[in-house]
């Protein structure tokens, strides 16, 4: 299952970086996932400081 960014984002940037197929990207002051490219894995949940990516 995708995973999507909620409002919590606080544009960090954490979630990018770490996410192994590079289906995150900045979206204005937010990032967004690419659910077409998103394996579901959660990586970028777990290093997320304030929980924003859930799963969609």
């Amino acid at each position: 299952m995708a995973y999507k960014i909620s409002d919590t984002c606080i544009a960090c940037g954490a979630c990018a970086a770490a996410c192994p197929v590079q289906c995150i990207s900045k979206d204005g002051d937010k990032y967004k996932i690419d659910a077409n490219v998103c394996i579901g894995c959660g990586t970028c949940a777990s290093v997320c400081p304030v929980g924003a990516p859930v799963e969609d």
